[in-house]
């Protein structure tokens, strides 16, 4: 089993509570981290770490296990005069600050961005098998 500093990659699907795949490893490279170093959401890692080599588990993650819940104050309202044209909603920009948003709302005076993780407030289900194990260094 992982312990903290060992170097893994596993195979995965995650799914929303409505059956959409929001992601997935398979068809291409497994995903490689190491355990401890919370390159990943806590609960991933915490049903990594009690995996073997080969086995598969299925785990369902509360909001506050994955990207938490979404923060009003991270839905922002600019000028549409400070805005890029032809911005539409569903688009993706970068904020001044290098922060990644979605447009949730366009109108002639204002572009309403939301920050927060596409996934915040969802509860996350995930099938993951780990690959291999090496200890670290």
């Amino acid at each position: 089993m992982p312990i903290d500093g060992d170097h893994v990659e596993v195979h995965y699907r995650g799914t929303l509570d409505d059956g959409t795949q929001f992601d997935t490893s398979h068809g291409r490279e497994p995903l490689a981290f190491e355990v401890g170093a919370g390159q990943l959401i806590p609960g991933f890692e915490a049903a990594v770490r009690g995996l073997e080599v080969g086995e598969t588990t299925t785990f369902r993650l509360e909001p506050a296990d994955a990207y938490g819940e979404p923060d009003p104050s991270l839905v922002i309202q600019v000028p549409a005069s400070a805005a890029p044209d032809g911005l539409a909603v569903g688009d993706h920009v970068m904020l001044g600050d290098g922060v990644p948003a979605t447009v949730v709302e366009v109108t002639d005076d204002t572009i309403t961005v939301d920050a927060n993780h596409p996934l915040a407030g969802q509860a996350l289900t995930f099938e993951v098998e780990l690959v291999s194990v090496r200890p670290g260094s």
